[in-house]
């Protein structure tokens, strides 16, 4: 089942790299007490995720922010050194989380898993974005279109703070 409007997140782990080594965030941690954009991407360094959607809430952080937003997180079914990668290629270190959802463990739990062998990915998450308010789901944008990054891109969240 996918998760809806009004849900409460389910409990798993992110994995990222940090300055420290490898670093654990629980989803509890990450949204209990904050107001959260989450977003998700089928694959760090694919052509919409890498050229489209991210790029957006990069340069629309601080009006996200601004709009009493605690923290704008990326995550993908990627390794945490992928994703590590990627801050780095985007000059995203500080500006947001890059989460590795390593084993699809959140992603299967609120049913936005997408099989995408044909394109030789592999398991991964469907293209969404959300606000999360203390860990209940406040507003969900699922895209419809792959390739696309519209319904779920920072301009269209962005309007719904």
């Amino acid at each position: 089942m996918t998760i809806a409007i009004g849900d409460t997140l389910p409990e798993a782990t992110f994995k990222e790299r940090t300055a420290d080594g490898m670093s654990e965030t629980k989803v509890s941690d990450l949204f209990s007490g904050k107001k959260v954009v989450l977003f998700a991407v089928p694959g760090a360094f694919t052509p919409t995720c890498h050229l489209n959607h991210l790029p957006g809430y990069l340069e629309n952080r601080d009006a996200i922010l601004a709009k009493g937003v605690d923290e704008i997180a990326v995550l993908s079914v990627n390794d945490a050194f992928v994703m590590e990668a990627w801050q780095k290629a985007t000059n995203g270190t500080g500006k947001l989380r890059y989460l590795s959802d390593w084993d699809a463990g959140f992603t299967k739990a609120i049913g936005m898993d997408a099989d995408l062998s044909a394109g030789t990915l592999g398991v991964r998450s469907k293209r969404y974005s959300m606000i999360v308010e203390d860990g209940k789901v406040t507003s969900l944008n699922i895209e419809d279109t792959p390739g696309q990054a519209v319904t779920s891109g920072a301009a269209a969240l962005l309007e719904q703070l």
